[in-house]
């Protein structure tokens, strides 16, 4: 029934200018709107809905990902502009971050200023 609707990805912050900054020109993502209730930006053919809360409780699993055609160069803009790379115990992880996972996809974490799990993804 939904598969032809447009997804929604939703992620909170309880600070909205850091947000802002980091969704739209970190990341580099268009702000389309702003309420006093959420920023909305959009990403491709999608958007991501920015909450604004009082108090944001990060899980500690992804919660937004973006797949990409080259990880290595996604992480290294991203890493220019100031994105710190998550490191995790277990994973044999490259100097950049990425995991290569067995069977050839590769991914690297970082988080948004509220401490929301993001993650880059690059298909074998």
């Amino acid at each position: 029934m939904l598969k032809e609707a447009v997804l929604v990805g939703f992620v909170a912050t309880s600070n909205a200018e850091q947000s802002r900054h980091f969704y739209g020109e970190t990341l580099g993502l268009n702000l389309i709107e702003e309420t006093p209730y959420a920023m909305v930006f959009k990403v491709s053919n999608t958007v991501i809905r920015v909450q604004k809360v009082q108090q944001v409780c990060a899980p500690p699993y992804t919660t937004l990902g973006w797949e990409v055609n080259d990880i290595a160069v996604s992480v290294s803009k991203l890493s220019d502009s100031g994105v710190l790379f998550e490191r995790y115990e277990g994973l044999q992880q490259d100097d950049h971050g990425i995991w290569s996972i067995p069977g050839g996809a590769s991914v690297a974490w970082f988080k948004d200023p509220d401490g929301n799990l993001l993650s880059l993804t690059q298909q074998a």
